[in-house]
């Protein structure tokens, strides 16, 4: 009877190498997913879809954040789970808005919406903080906090 023996310290190394490409084909198919539109619903029950038509009404009373953004935007599928999260954590504390800005031109051009995501907290109708690009949810809620 033949035993095998195994070389260790061959073995080692490939098994490593192989769970590091592993991990990294899993990371790599999540991160597609969300920039092809996997990642999830574009809104969450409480998160309001906002129009030209509905904006001024909307932010005009307490605090309200808006996510401006478009689904072609890679960042922006980014950022929308993490809006949506937010929405669900602080439901009827604050109004969680996004504006697709491709069919909503007029309030992306009224406040200068030149690079997405941009998100804005206003309060009672004015502005009080502009953000650019992928913020974090804790980030977004201690904002939204201070002017409660």
């Amino acid at each position: 009877m033949i035993i095998l023996e195994t070389n260790w310290n061959l073995l080692t190394p490939v098994l490593l190498l192989a769970a590091i490409v592993l991990f990294l084909i899993v990371r790599m198919y999540k991160i597609r997913r969300v920039l092809i539109g996997g990642g999830g619903p574009e809104t969450s029950e409480n998160t309001i879809d906002l129009t030209d038509q509905t904006f001024e009404k909307v932010i005009g009373k307490g605090v309200s954040l808006v996510d401006f953004w478009a689904p072609w935007c890679a960042p922006c599928r980014m950022q929308g789970p993490i809006v949506n999260e937010l929405a669900d954590e602080i439901a009827g504390k604050a109004n969680i808005c996004k504006m697709d800005v491709d069919k909503n031109k007029k309030m992306a051009a009224k406040y200068g919406i030149r690079s997405i995501p941009t998100i804005m907290v206003f309060k009672n109708g004015e502005m009080v903080k502009q953000f650019v690009g992928i913020k974090p949810k804790a980030t977004l809620l201690k904002e939204i906090e201070k002017h409660l």
